[in-house]
């Protein structure tokens, strides 16, 4: 760590006794944010450590959908994201009025909203879900009901593959980053670390093919279909010395620092999140010592919106 990081760090620290505060950061933030934090996580376990925490001011590193999530499950906190920047293009690629044109297609049925979303989809939802629960939350649902699945293709049509849902409409969404990461990325790499563990995210854009591919034997590879908390289980209890990993790069810090006895390969070296890595040491520091940027979902939006997460949180 450079010494103007480590100065950032120390006064972090501080601040944190000072007022009172938490820092969370998503498994994608940059490794020195990482280790600055107190918690680190996917959305559910992050969405869970806004709820349980005692502190009065939350410092929320990762992309805007997450500090409003935690300004929802925590209206009485103060809830901060250190560069308003930090959106997420898979969130964006659905708004309430759109979701209000779809619903009228299908007036009966439930929406199932991946927690990507900003608080006014969440707000007309049913259902939130991450990665790591989206399955268990639509098999909840009874079969005879129509789901409409938003915003990610992927992880839709990967859940809609395991359950055997045929009455799930999917929305076209999806996140830039894992959209990049093609089947013949994976190919490549399994032929060269033949003998590696391969853990890849269902948001990415081979999962289904890869889902579909792995169980009639076209693809043999010893895959692993999992979030990225997931992922950090799974490599720590598990026997292999050497994983590829298919997701945003960020989590390779973690990986590593964990498990020094073992070995993780990028899928690809450039699915990289630009707008996890706009987030700073020095921009939490600023965040901290200014109290900015707060983020603060209206009272009437974050009432419907809370409904749809602890719906989710209580089938997890």
């Amino acid at each position: 760590m450079k010494l103007a990081q480590v100065g950032y760090a120390e006064q972090i620290q501080s601040l944190k006794k000072e007022m009172n505060a938490i820092i969370l950061a998503h498994n994608y933030q940059l490794p020195e944010v990482q280790d600055a934090a107190d918690f680190i996580g996917d959305s559910l376990a992050l969405s869970r450590q806004a709820a349980e925490t005692n502190a009065d001011i939350i410092v929320f590193c990762g992309v805007h959908f997450m500090a409003e999530t935690a300004s929802i499950l925590c209206p009485d906190k103060k809830v901060l994201i250190p560069d308003l920047q930090a959106g997420c293009s898979l969130a964006s690629t659905i708004n309430a009025v759109e979701l209000v044109s779809w619903k009228k297609e299908h007036p009966d049925a439930v929406i199932v909203s991946y927690v990507n979303t900003t608080a006014e989809v969440k707000a007309l939802s049913d259902y939130c879900c991450t990665s790591s629960n989206a399955v268990k939350v639509v098999e909840s649902i009874p079969k005879e009901r129509e789901i409409l699945f938003l915003p990610d293709f992927f992880l839709g049509s990967y859940v809609a593959k395991v359950t055997g849902r045929s009455k799930m409409f999917i929305w076209p969404g999806e996140c830039h980053v894992h959209a990049g990461i093609k089947a013949e990325d994976i190919n490549d790499k399994m032929q060269r670390f033949a003998s590696a563990e391969f853990l890849i995210h269902p948001e990415c854009g081979c999962t289904s093919s890869t889902l579909y591919h792995t169980s009639t034997g076209e693809i043999d590879v010893n895959a692993h279909i999992l979030s990225t908390d997931g992922m950090m289980r799974h490599v720590r209890e598990s026997n292999a010395n050497q994983f590829v990993v298919a997701t945003e790069t960020g989590i390779l810090h973690r990986m590593k620092r964990e498990n020094p006895d073992k070995a993780f390969i990028p899928v690809k070296e450039e699915a990289v999140c630009k707008y996890m890595k706009m987030i700073t040491l020095e921009k939490v520091v600023n965040s901290l010592m200014k109290k900015r940027y707060e983020v603060k979902v209206q009272d009437h939006v974050a009432e419907k919106a809370r409904k749809s997460i602890l719906r989710m949180m209580a089938v997890s």
